[in-house]
């Protein structure tokens, strides 16, 4: 994602200027199409699915989520149309021009310029907190305006609460606030109170550049945790809050794997086994994760799958049910994270197929398909102080 802002308050990307939203519909897009509809099995099974995801960055877009619409990749009717009972919104507060997955340091941000262009408030536009805390405050919105369909939620309660009233009624769904890069925390663990209360229940220690507590995959020197980060990992652990190590460099994955105390989440990657690159998890990582009763979401974009098809998105999961065993295997597809999907969430039934096809069965496709996260935030969430 590489945006500028121009004086006229307009979006440049890629060299064409273009508002917000055009560039929303152009970055967050799906791949064509080519493979036959899902076939009736897989459409009942899909329909019998408690169906979870662990990355969108919806919340990046300014866009009404209640509305169904043409631009990326999730909005509520969308989820349910494909049957999501459970979305993570992740928040993204600062990435930097020219973003790759090597080498990055955080000397400029995209993400300036997208807050002012979107019209945001001036407090947003030089503070990382402050955006966090305004796109918390959204998604609160966007739920309160759904007519009773989304809930937000962020305690163990509050998700036992929702899983009994969707058996009642199927349509409705529930997001809950995740963290892309500590960053947004300032250099400050005092504000990690703050976004607690905002209603955030995962970070990260890090995205595409190190911080004040860790390095990243992404980032320059790539080191581990620095004190502040091993400070931040308590305090963490203490709330009840999950770390995730998506973005995470190795010496920080295994230096938080030393010393944590509860399991951790990789909300969004891909697997060397069918992808190999810096972005992926090593089976060793994958074994190592697991054996802490840790979660690894599988990305639906091309750096971590290898391919731009459900086929390829199969393959990965499989490939880490075979390293991990499959209650430690889920979706995190990186909707709308600047990146072109092979579905959007409407799309999830294909998804399915592409399991079933690749030979897993339906009892291991629930599993994966939402089970494995439902299961995990009913033990690692905050118990019923949200």
């Amino acid at each position: 994602m590489i945006i500028s802002i121009s004086a006229a308050g307009l979006v440049l990307l890629g060299g064409f200027l273009a508002t917000p939203a055009l560039v929303d519909k152009n970055i967050n897009q799906v791949y064509p199409i080519t493979a036959p509809a899902p076939s009736k099995q897989a459409q009942s099974l899909h329909r019998s699915l408690w169906i979870a995801d662990l990355h969108a960055d919806s919340l990046l877009w300014q866009r009404d989520l209640n509305q169904a619409g043409g631009r990326g990749h999730v909005d509520f009717p969308r989820l349910a149309q494909g049957n999501v009972a459970l979305q993570a919104f992740s928040v993204v507060t600062k990435t930097p021009r020219k973003m790759n997955i090597d080498r990055n340091d955080g000397d400029s941000d995209n993400i300036t310029a997208l807050v002012m262009a979107q019209g945001l408030p001036p407090a947003t536009w030089n503070s990382l907190l402050a955006r966090a805390l305004y796109q918390a405050k959204e998604l609160h919105q966007l739920a309160d305006a759904s007519q009773g369909s989304m809930r937000v939620i962020g305690s163990r309660a509050q998700l036992r609460n929702f899983i009994a009233a969707r058996d009642k009624e199927p349509r409705l769904m529930a997001g809950w606030l995740t963290l892309e890069g500590a960053h947004a925390l300032e250099g400050k663990l005092g504000n990690l109170d703050m976004l607690y209360r905002a209603g955030y229940r995962m970070a990260a220690p890090t995205h595409f550049f190190d911080t004040e507590l860790s390095g990243s995959q992404h980032g320059m020197k790539k080191g581990g945790l620095t004190p502040l980060g091993r400070d931040w990992l308590r305090a963490m652990e203490q709330r009840k809050m999950i770390v995730d190590l998506a973005h995470a460099s190795g010496p920080t994955i295994d230096e938080v794997l030393t010393l944590a105390k509860r399991p951790v989440m990789v909300s969004h990657t891909g697997v060397r086994g069918t992808c190999a690159n810096g972005r992926n998890l090593s089976d060793a990582q994958l074994k190592r994760i697991a054996a802490q009763g840790g979660l690894v979401g599988i990305g639906f974009w091309n750096t971590a799958v290898c391919g731009k098809d459900v086929q390829a998105i199969a393959r990965a999961i499989k490939h880490a049910v075979s390293v991990m065993g499959v209650e430690h295997v889920a979706y995190g597809s990186d909707f709308d994270g600047a990146v072109t999907t092979a579905i959007d969430a409407a799309g999830l039934p294909r998804l399915t197929q592409a399991l079933l096809d690749a030979g897993l069965s339906p009892a291991q496709i629930r599993r994966i398909a939402g089970e494995n996260v439902r299961d995990f935030l009913l033990k690692n969430l905050p118990d019923d102080d949200a």
